[in-house]
């Protein structure tokens, strides 16, 4: 039979497949096309399941039980940084068709977030950071006595959380609604939860300002490494910085004054990859964004302490704009603030006040970080100089960007703004040691796009979304296309050390949570619980109950001073007819030598000496801790 072979026609320009032959497949045909059209989807498939694969490969495999002086860092195994290093390469391969497919970079921001943060929520059979337990502890207080108490003294610096209760009220919801024990049972999710709903609205925040998909991928990717804070775990500032984001996300897109972009409405003066001001809003939808934004603005207030205030910076620096002035809104959320301050929170913003005058321009103690101690330990000092090296890198790519792309600074200039306006906080007050990281956090999102901006240079000329003439390559793109993939693999093994290098202190044995457990629940009613930090899990168990004593979160030369008699400085500091309990265990050991609250063996010569002095009795030892009883009889 003779085969009929298509004609071409004047309606189709598209020339006809082939005739099959012997031994010929129908490769031009209906078939062929549909092949090539899923190839690009199978290509950028490849790398997330290669790289899932790894990842799982190397999980069971990650010995986290027993880490050394180097964290997690030296029990990953090499599959696992095989998986980071596929992720990275299919990210920068992604970002060629982010223009036509810009799922393909999210989904691989999505599976670095997973591949980065997910270990220790898989792996670890308890909550990481010790100290975050007693977060688990309030919602369980919450929960059993259905009220709050802000005007009670609360031991352990624990009053705080029931001045702002918002993430605790709202976590005693999900324990009721999933049914578990207690908050613990997701506790180590809550990085990977919150990463996940920081991206759309960080996406948000950066296609205000560029329509480059590119260039906002890979701002998302760089936040999510340089993200190294650790404040996006379970506690009240992860949500309450989600929350604080959102609002800026509002803000920037919908309150433009009519009138006010000027030149930035014309492409001619403007960066190729920026984008155009979003439409300007009259004074009576303004004033309607301002009633939807005010429940948002007072729960981040119920939330947390710090962030109200970063909002009303954030929203003062706006107003130096004439694009985003707007008075009304820098009003009511420094209202709110003020008003949240003065009824539920009063009793810690008085006391907050009376100590400005000795912080007030302190700025060497107020950008310090921790209590007083040097990091100590080859891991915890490469993560101290990890960390110094990721802030340095940040803001030297994002000087670079403002510098070399002036017209994109000048039409994100809000961007800069808010990013900047943390820092002058530096001169307030040193927030228990943690400014220095809470600046960073509040600047990391402009920084990563400015960084990103250093690292995906803008093409002269736009080309279509669907197809035409591809823009020139200057010698500057090659340079971006090896720089680009160059910087993010440094900023990944920056993010290691940073985030998992001072791991030993953050993982705790289930022994040692179950022997704080026994103890406290012995404790009478107001018996004083000592130990030498807070940062030992479950050590506000029982917290409205029993009172607490971290002696050694001080001055290095006081621990030295109390470690020449530690029975002795002790038994000082107990209150006559007080029953007391010294709990010492390893994470405390762990955590006092590498953050340099202790000199060396200062832990060990306090468990010998307070387990052989009259003074005390050993009610239980164990290798991963001891607890004594004090005994003023025998004095």
């Amino acid at each position: 039979m003779q085969q009929h072979v298509p004609v071409p026609t004047a309606e189709s320009s598209t020339p006809p497949p082939p005739a099959p032959g012997p031994g010929r497949s129908t490769g031009g045909g209906p078939g062929f096309w549909r092949t090539a059209h899923r190839r690009p989807a199978t290509l950028g498939l490849l790398p997330l399941l290669l790289a899932a694969g790894l990842w799982l490969y190397a999980l069971p495999r990650i010995g986290f039980r027993e880490m050394g002086d180097y964290g997690l860092l030296d029990r990953l195994p090499v599959t696992y940084y095989l998986s980071l290093l596929v992720l990275t390469a299919g990210f920068v391969l992604g970002l060629r068709r982010a223009a036509r497919a810009p799922w393909w970079p999210a989904a691989h921001c999505a599976a670095m977030l997973f591949a980065l943060k997910a270990p220790p929520a898989v792996l670890y059979d308890a909550v990481r950071y010790p100290w975050a337990s007693k977060h688990d502890a309030v919602v369980d207080t919450l929960l059993a006595h259905g009220e709050l108490r802000p005007e009670a003294a609360l031991s352990g610096n624990m009053s705080a959380y029931d001045q702002w209760p918002g993430f605790f009220a709202f976590n005693g919801g999900l324990v009721r609604a999933f049914g578990v024990e207690g908050a613990a049972a997701y506790a180590n999710w809550a990085p990977i939860v919150l990463g996940l709903l920081m991206m759309p609205v960080l996406v948000l925040i950066y296609r205000t300002f560029c329509r480059d998909w590119r260039l906002v991928w890979t701002a998302v990717w760089i936040f999510q490494l340089a993200n190294w804070v650790g404040q996006d775990y379970f506690a009240p500032q992860g949500l309450a910085y989600l929350l604080h984001l959102t609002v800026l996300a509002v803000v920037l897109r919908h309150f433009v004054r009519p009138g006010s972009a000027g030149r930035l409405r014309d492409r001619t003066f403007l960066d190729p990859a920026a984008a155009g001001v979003p439409p300007p809003t009259g004074s009576r939808q303004r004033a309607v964004g301002v009633v939807i934004l005010a429940p948002l603005i007072a729960a981040v207030n119920a939330t947390h302490q710090l962030t109200p205030v970063m909002l009303c910076v954030c929203l003062l620096a706006l107003c130096l704009t004439r694009r985003y002035r707007n008075v009304g809104l820098l009003a009511v959320a420094a209202l709110l603030t003020l008003a949240w301050d003065l009824t539920m929170g009063r009793p810690l913003f008085v006391e907050t006040l009376s100590t400005l005058k000795d912080s007030l321009g302190e700025l060497t103690q107020n950008s310090r970080a921790g209590y007083a101690g040097q990091l100590t330990g080859p891991g915890p000092e490469l993560a101290g100089r990890a960390n110094v090296a990721m802030v340095l890198a940040i803001t030297v790519l994002a000087g670079a960007a403002v510098v070399l792309r002036r017209r994109l600074t000048r039409s994100a200039l809000p961007l800069l703004l808010v990013s900047v306006a943390p820092v002058p906080l530096f001169v307030v007050n040193d927030y228990g040691g943690e400014m220095l990281f809470r600046v960073y956090l509040f600047a990391l999102p402009g920084g990563a796009f400015f960084a990103a901006a250093a690292l995906v240079p803008a093409f002269a000329g736009v080309a279509s979304r669907h197809g035409g003439a591809k823009p020139a390559k200057t010698p500057r793109h090659r340079a971006a296309a090896v720089a680009l993939p160059a910087v993010l693999l440094v900023l990944s093994a920056g993010f290691l050390p940073s985030y998992y290098g001072k791991e030993k202190m953050y993982y705790t044995p289930p022994a040692e949570t179950a022997l704080v457990t026994r103890t406290l629940d012995r404790a009478p009613v107001g018996a004083l619980i000592l130990a030498t930090t807070g940062s030992f899990p479950e050590a506000l168990h029982r917290y409205d109950s029993l009172e607490h004593w971290y002696f050694a979160e001080q001055e290095l030369p006081e621990n030295e001073r109390m470690l020449a008699d530690p029975a002795g400085y002790l038994a000082a500091g107990v209150p006559p007819g007080a029953t007391a309990y010294v709990i010492l265990t390893r994470t405390q050991d762990v955590y006092t030598a590498g953050e340099g609250l202790l000199p060396a063996g200062g832990f060990d010569r306090l468990r010998t000496e307070l387990s052989a002095s009259p003074l005390f009795r050993t009610v239980e030892a164990h290798p991963y801790g001891v607890v004594l009883e004090y005994r003023p009889a025998a004095r």
